[in-house]
């Protein structure tokens, strides 16, 4: 695609990273065919091609963000099924961060939609804070018809918070036998407070496996939440508190993600605060570290578990299989556990989860949770197993099939409890 930046306009790294993004971009229409809003509404301004063309034309002419621009780029939901999809490798990850950050900066919402955008900054990255609100939400739940669109939404999506977790306290888990690795592990934020069973299982299937675990003090949410919606300050805030959380802990081997969507984010810092002169060397190292939970258990390798009579339709979270490229390692890992693995229709299409998206769009996120469900449901499932809890909730929202986390499923195979979601 050829680009009309000024020199002067070039002097701003930023914008040297949209060029070389845009100049990348041959026009070809490839991404269309996998852009889950343009599966469903058919408009070229819904598909990456159509707001690539957007974005340049802000950019290009240092445009504030118009009231079409957000509404077109606010529909997209970072799925990266795109950039699988490019034969050409447009970064367009990169490429919306930029627009949806100049968005926040030059673009005047309405008095409502920032109002539900800072509650949301302001409440998912901090457990705490999420524990009340979701309590609070919980009373208010069985009247969710009566909200507005969205606040019914969120109403509809919670669930009961759970109380907090010894696993999440910062701590150190002594390695099962000889020690072969020396991690940490994030803990989350919006996991912690609905899901902690995640990181208890996670935390026994390391051990046994030969890990040292150790929870940093002062880690908390990746960033990615905000870093979405545009918050850069907040998102590096957050970015750089981890940062320095986990470089304080000595010989580490890995940093473990078992939240794919934040696994994107930490493996990214390292663009994030490139021009940075004093993070951009301890983002790299930290972006270096970062290990989905399924990457470094296939590498330590899993005990060949006795075949069970459960099948598991596995869901690929966008963020695992088009963010990080981890597309086999799971499925590989659940079928030596002795379960037997199917793959649904249309496995490239996003959940509609996608971090605060099924809260901001919930028409588009709920068509796409429903046909999401009713692939893995067709597939004739136990249980369906992901690597993200955003996933689970949206696939347990829209459908009725038990969903758990692939890791509870590994830990249970190798000596763990049963998933409750299976207990009954």
């Amino acid at each position: 695609m050829q680009t009309n930046f000024t020199l002067a306009q070039l002097a701003d790294p930023d914008l040297q990273v949209a060029e070389k993004i845009l100049r990348a971009c041959v026009h070809c229409g490839f991404c269309t065919a996998t852009c889950p809003t343009y599966v469903l509404l058919g408009d070229e301004l819904d598909s990456p091609r159509g707001r690539i063309y957007l974005i340049k034309d802000m950019l290009e002419n240092d445009r504030p963000a118009s009231a079409k621009v957000a509404k077109h780029i606010d529909r997209c939901l970072s799925c990266l099924s795109c950039m699988t999809t490019c034969p050409s490798g447009v970064h367009y990850m990169h490429l919306v961060d930029q627009a949806r950050i100049r968005i926040e900066e030059t673009f005047q919402r309405p008095f409502l939609d920032r109002l539900m955008r800072w509650l949301l900054a302001a409440i998912l990255p901090f457990p705490g804070r999420l524990r009340l609100a979701l309590a609070a939400a919980m009373l208010a739940k069985p009247f969710a018809a009566l909200f507005p669109d969205r606040i019914g939404a969120m109403l509809r999506l919670s669930r009961s918070p759970m109380p907090p977790a010894p696993v999440d306290e910062p701590q150190v888990f002594p390695a099962e036998g000889s020690r072969r690795m020396r991690v940490s592990l994030l803990n989350g934020c919006v996991q912690q407070v609905i899901e902690p069973a995640i990181n208890e299982a996670c935390v026994r299937l390391l051990t046994r496996l030969g890990c040292e675990v150790v929870i940093a003090r002062g880690a908390g949410c990746c960033g990615g939440l905000v870093h979405h919606m545009g918050r850069e300050d907040q998102a590096l805030a957050q970015a750089k508190a981890n940062i320095d959380s986990w470089l304080a802990i000595d010989k580490l081997d890995a940093i473990i993600v078992n939240t794919s969507g934040c696994g994107v984010t930490i493996k990214d810092y390292g663009h994030m605060l490139r021009t940075d002169p004093a993070w951009a060397g301890k983002a790299a190292k930290v972006s270096a570290l970062a290990k989905d939970v399924t990457e470094v258990v296939a590498t330590l390798g899993l005990p060949k578990g006795a075949p069970r009579d459960l099948k598991v339709a596995y869901h690929a979270a966008c963020s695992l299989q088009h963010g990080q490229k981890i597309r086999t390692e799971p499925k590989t890992l659940l079928a030596q556990a002795g379960f037997t693995v199917l793959e649904p229709a249309e496995p490239h299409l996003c959940c509609g989860s996608a971090g605060t998206y099924n809260m901001l769009q919930p028409e588009l996120a709920a068509a796409l949770g429903q046909r999401k469900a009713a692939s893995l449901a067709a597939t004739g499932p136990d249980v369906v197993a992901a690597g993200n809890i955003g996933c689970l909730a949206q696939i347990g929202a829209h459908g009725w099939l038990p969903a758990v986390h692939t890791v509870e499923l590994l830990d249970w195979a190798t000596g763990g409890p049963k998933p409750s979601a299976l207990a009954t």
